[in-house]
């Protein structure tokens, strides 16, 4: 455990139970959050790779125009 974590979770066991119940569960929350967003990530590695292709083949015909970033 790195020390920048031990001292938060130092500092969490010092709070009363209740407070450290609901952070635990805040903690949880964006934990599955994470793991929800990587495993959907992973998922779409072949539709982003078609997509990707389908670019790519769109650029070579021509039929795709530069964006400025000042009109976005």
């Amino acid at each position: 455990m790195t020390r920048a974590l031990n001292s938060v979770f130092s500092k969490i066991s010092s709070l009363p139970p209740d407070e450290q119940d609901r952070i635990a569960g805040l903690l949880q929350a964006e934990l599955a959050s994470e793991e929800g967003w990587a495993h959907r990530f992973e998922q779409s590695q072949g539709t982003l790779n078609a997509l990707a292709d389908e670019a790519l083949v769109d650029a070579a015909a021509g039929r795709t125009t530069e964006l400025d970033p000042d009109k976005m």
